[in-house]
């Protein structure tokens, strides 16, 4: 047992398995079940595009509370997109992980134009799905940030980084699935963490753990957040800003 079990909510009967979700609405539902004592609290949700967005609509529904995106964005190198060396986040916050750069013989030049990929992507998914809004007030509330899935956790941590860096004190994570030996680390930084479907384990992929999965598209994310917009009790956050 490790020594951050105790902040680490899970199903028990889910650790373990692949395949546990229909698709990342249902891996939502199980979640929000799992955070009801937030139900109608002074509570944001910040989802992380893409994947993170239907997962956290799901919880935003049912619980009735409002949802915004915290965007980030994985550093890749070129020929390989799935497979991260660092992350951008929404506020400019860079992490590179000196060790994943080694590996994949990354030069300098590499980096620089691997950074400047992602503030791009980044730069865009804010225009789309924020606009010019300004972002919610963190400090002294809680903030649950969801995604479709932890594996090596770098995309997160530079989100609650950034986060912090906005004043964010109560951090909470919610992830349908993860890796332990990540959401160990993960769970030492924050308030609590809720993940349904633990592993572990040297080979790990999020995608495992669905039966349905594809890549979640920009104009899926817009839509997902379109339609909260419509109902009164789950607007998003940019909304009640």
């Amino acid at each position: 047992m490790s020594q951050h079990d105790r902040s680490i909510q899970e199903l028990a009967q889910l650790r373990g398995l692949t395949g546990v979700f229909r698709d990342r609405a249902h891996a939502g539902q199980l979640l929000a079940a799992m955070l009801a004592a937030y139900r109608d609290a002074d509570t944001l949700l910040l989802a992380i595009p893409a994947g993170g967005v239907p997962v956290a609509a799901e919880i935003a529904r049912r619980l009735r509370l409002p949802l915004d995106v915290a965007v980030v964005s994985k550093l890749t190198p070129p020929w390989n997109t799935e497979t991260g060396y660092g992350a951008v986040a929404f506020d400019g916050t860079v992490h590179v992980n000196e060790e994943y750069v080694a590996h994949f013989g990354l030069s300098d030049r590499d980096i620089r134009a691997g950074v400047a990929r992602a503030k791009a992507k980044v730069e865009r998914r804010l225009a789309r799905f924020r606009g010019d809004a300004p972002f919610p007030e963190l400090h002294g509330r809680a903030v649950i940030v969801v995604d479709d899935g932890l594996a090596s956790g770098a995309t997160l941590r530079v989100a609650l980084s950034a986060l912090r860096n906005h004043g964010a004190d109560r951090l909470i994570v919610a992830v349908p699935t993860g890796h332990s030996q990540s959401l160990d680390l993960i769970a030492s930084e924050i308030e609590a963490l809720y993940c349904a479907n633990m592993r572990s384990g040297f080979s790990f992929a999020v995608a495992d753990a669905y039966a349905q999965w594809y890549d979640v598209s920009e104009d899926e994310v817009a839509d997902v957040l379109e339609g909260l917009e419509t109902r009164p009790d789950t607007c998003i956050g940019k909304q009640t800003a």
